[in-house]
This record gives C-alpha cells, structure tokens and sequence, in this order.
C-alpha cells in the first residue's frame, strides 16, 4: 500500500474509525452474545457446536477488514510511472560522405581504414537519436546509400554493409561532396552538416571539390573534413592477385590535405587529421560536440488506478461475513 498515490487521501482519515470499531465489538461483545448460567455445564463441553462459537468472532473481523478496504478504495491508491520525451528544437540533417576505394584498405588503421571508420561511425549514429542522418559513398564515382532518416537501424545496417568494390575505383572527392550537397539542400532543418572522409587526393569525377564546396557553401551547409591515414607510409593494396586477393606493399600517404582544409574554410567546418584509430574517434566525438542538437525534454506520468482490486475484496470479505452470518454461524448471532 505504501508504494501507491491516492488521488483522494482524505478518505484515509476514517482508517481511525476501525480500531473504534474492534473496541466496540469487543466491549459489546457479551451484549452481542447473551449467556445462561447452569450450575453444571460440563455436559457442553464436548458439545460439536462449541469450536463454532469462539469462530464466531471471525465475523466481526470480516467486516472490519471489508470496511477498511472499501475505505482504501475511495481513496483512489495508483500506481504511476514516469516518462519522458525529448523534442528537438533544433534538427540537424546529417550526410557523411565515406570514401571507398581501395586505398581504405590500408591497414595502418586496425584492422584497415575503411572497418575503422565504419565502426567510429556506427558509434556516431548512436549517439546522435535525434538527428536524420544519410550515407554518400564514393570511389571514382559517388551515389547516395542511404538518404537523409531518422530509422538508424537501416542507416546502420547500410554502414556494416559499406566495401570495397562497390563502384569503380578511384577518388572522386567532388563527386562525393557534390551528391552529398545534394541530399541537403532542400532539407528544412536548421543546421545542415556533411562529414566528408577520404585517405587520398582528388583523381577522379566531373566536379572539381572547390566547385562542390562553393555549392554547399551557398546552401549554408557545412562541411568538416577528415582525412584518414598515418603520415609516411603505409601497408595498402597494389595489385591483384591470381585469386582475386589483394598483395600488399608500403606505400606513402598522399592525402591532399590543403584541398580538405580550404573545403572546410569555405563551408565554415573544420579539417581533421586521423592517423590512427583513437584519433578517428576522437574526431567524431569533437564534432558531435560541435554540433550538438537543441533538445526540450518533456516529462509526464502514466497513472494505473489500482482501487477496484481493494473494492474487490471488500466486496469478497463483505459477501463471506454475509454468508456466514445466515449459514454456519446462525445460531450464534
């Protein structure tokens, strides 16, 4: 009972009238059973009716047990849980644009660069509830995996998903800006972010980067840039071999760090350096802080009345004392 809220407590109150009442019945209780007096009444004494005259006092506690429940139950006791509900006030729309060509293979990242990131990047997604996020990839091409939602569950399984060999190979780094600028410029949220990773220097695409950054640029949209690999060299992919493997060797880095830099400039983002797994989380965890979303928490409470279990057996103990004031106790009362 202490764990229950009583929408009307007062009603508790008259709980004091039922130790008045146990005293009355006990006071009263020779009036209530009037005795003969015999000179001998041993004769009576195994008398099969005798147990049910001291049972008899069970009648009375029937009913102040019914009347104690019965005043519980007025007093409405519940149960209530409590919830809450963030709302945004500010969305962010999200797109990171991840490169996968070859040279994420590299395997200065554990176990390479492109497992790294996704898993750094999985982690991001959770992080970020409230947020739509999407998915641009690109090589020598660029495409849209995911579009901007709010279902991570998908948007997360595109990621577990995400190789190399999915488009031709290269790095199209504009291209990939581009679809990614794409994706967002006709979003409504507030505060519109592309996190664009790449290991390389642009190669490949129609699109200069510089092009694509001015675009984003124009759509308020920022961009932070990450690039990806261990300074000097690296074990990466250099050929095929006969089974379709790759044989590796060391090669150097040859990330175009000032293109990444000024493309960040331009959109008001930043330019992040991960030469090693620690750091790619690091990054990440700066920029969700960086663009932290507005939430508005709103808390309620769910309410189960409880009061017609105790009207219930009030209900019970009543009909039990009624039934066995006319049946078995009868001729006692």
């Amino acid at each position: 009972m202490f764990d229950y809220q009583f929408e009307n407590p007062e009603f508790l109150w008259a709980l004091l009238l039922l130790p008045l009442l146990a005293f009355w019945y006990w006071f009263k209780r020779k009036e209530l059973s009037p005795e003969l007096n015999y000179p001998d009444a041993s004769f009576l004494a195994d008398s099969a009716g005798n147990w049910l005259a001291y049972l008899r006092h069970i009648l009375p506690i029937l009913r102040i047990l019914a009347i104690g429940l019965g005043i519980i139950a007025l007093a409405r006791p519940r149960t209530s849980e409590e919830k809450s509900k963030s709302k945004s006030l500010e969305g962010i729309d999200i797109v990171m644009a991840v490169d996968v060509s070859a040279s994420m293979l590299s395997q200065d990242l554990r176990p390479n660069r492109l497992d790294a990131t996704k898993q750094v990047v999985i982690n991001f997604v959770d992080d970020r509830p409230n947020d739509r996020v999407g998915l641009v990839v690109y090589a020598g091409e660029s495409y849209t995996q995911t579009p901007l939602t709010s279902d991570h569950k998908v948007l997360k399984n595109a990621i577990k998903d995400l190789r190399y060999g999915l488009i031709e190979d290269g790095t199209a780094i504009g291209m990939g800006l581009a679809t990614a600028v794409n994706r967002l410029k006709e979003s409504s949220a507030k505060s519109k972010v592309i996190i664009l990773l790449t290991d390389g220097e642009n190669n490949r695409g129609e699109i200069d980067p510089l092009t694509a950054a001015q675009l984003a640029k124009e759509f308020n949209i920022r961009v932070y840039t990450i690039g990806v690999g261990s300074k000097g060299k690296a074990r990466s992919p250099i050929a095929y071999l006969p089974g379709g493997d790759f044989r590796y060797g060391y090669v150097p880095e040859n990330i175009d760090e000032e293109l990444l830099k000024e493309i960040a400039q331009q959109t008001g983002g930043l330019y992040f350096r991960a030469t090693n797994n620690e750091k790619l989380k690091q990054i990440y965890t700066e920029i969700d802080q960086l663009e932290k979303t507005k939430l508005q928490e709103l808390k309620f409470y769910a309410y189960y009345e409880k009061f017609t279990v105790f009207a219930l057996w009030a209900l019970g103990l009543f009909c039990a004392e009624v039934i066995l004031r006319y049946t078995l106790f009868k001729s006692f009362v």
